[in-house]
């Protein structure tokens, strides 16, 4: 019997020393399988990390209507896409719609193109800010899910049309000093014009070194001297200020009837349209 019991105590000894030896090589072999999984875990956190609108740059592009995601791969890695300002040759690399990302120098947007034509009432501001009270963004919030912009400013106490949109390429059309659009604006002065006047602004003349011009300008038919209409072909409406403050006339209205070939028929004040497709191809073909 003590033989059997030696026997099962070395048995037994013989067991746990080899089930400690197992314990120290897993101790050993531990560390190195920790590490391989801890690189996962920083994946997953990363992807925990990144916005849940954020979508993938080249869905992002493909989306634009530039080229197919395949192609996007390639321009994106031979450097021709920047994210705002920066240029991105990362595959996987994910963007938000706000962000501005650009191709090849042209900026690009997923979203659905836009195109809203407001009759601007007075008491709203031309801007997208937040913080100047009554805005015309007030006015197209419901017009699109798309996130429009005004093209070019009316003033506070200034009514007519204002051209929202999306379409960068229509906003070049808008800026470009050496196209441009051209605006119909009716202004009210708080004295008659004198013909002299009149005929400078046809002609143009410089303020302060700098040449001022307008498309057309002459008075308003069947009504007094004290209304004029004016074309343009700025965004603002800052020339106009410049030209009767220089000439010593106080401008006590102004309206933008038309912008290019657009119009504000059938369209009551404070109220918008959604342009057709014969007049968004009109528009960029001017």
């Amino acid at each position: 019997m003590s033989k059997q019991q030696g026997g099962q105590r070395i048995g037994k000894s013989s067991v746990s020393g080899a089930k400690k030896q197992q314990n120290r090589s897993a101790k050993k072999g531990a560390s190195p399988v920790k590490r391989e999984e801890s690189k996962p875990k920083k994946q997953s956190q990363s992807k925990k990390a990144s916005s849940p609108d954020a979508i993938r740059l080249n869905k992002y592009i493909a989306n634009s209507g530039v080229c197919s995601r395949r192609d996007a791969d390639v321009h994106i890695a031979t450097g021709l896409v920047s994210v705002n300002g920066k240029i991105v040759t990362e595959m996987g690399y994910k963007v938000k719609l706000e962000d501005e990302v650009r191709y090849d120098g042209a900026r690009i947007n997923p979203e659905k193109k836009a195109y809203v034509l407001l009759n601007k009432p007075k008491g709203f501001a031309s801007t997208t800010s937040e913080h100047k009270g009554r805005t015309v963004m007030d006015l197209v919030a419901n017009a699109t899910s798309s996130r429009i912009k005004p093209i070019g400013r009316l003033g506070r106490s200034s009514t007519g049309l204002m051209l929202f949109t999306n379409d960068e390429k229509v906003v070049a059309r808008f800026t470009n000093s050496n196209k441009g659009v051209e605006r119909l604006f009716h202004l009210e002065l708080d004295k008659n014009l004198k013909h002299d006047d009149l005929m400078k602004i046809k002609e143009g003349f410089r303020v302060e070194g700098k040449m001022i011009t307008v498309e057309e300008v002459s008075y308003i038919d069947n009504t007094s001297k004290k209304e004029v209409g004016i074309k343009i072909k700025n965004t603002g409406n800052t020339v106009l200020r410049t030209i009767f403050d220089n000439l010593k006339y106080e401008i006590t209205r102004l309206d933008c009837v038309s912008i290019g070939h657009l119009t504000k028929k059938d369209i009551p004040r404070g109220h918008w349209k959604h342009l057709t497709e014969q007049e968004v191809n009109t528009l960029k073909m001017m």
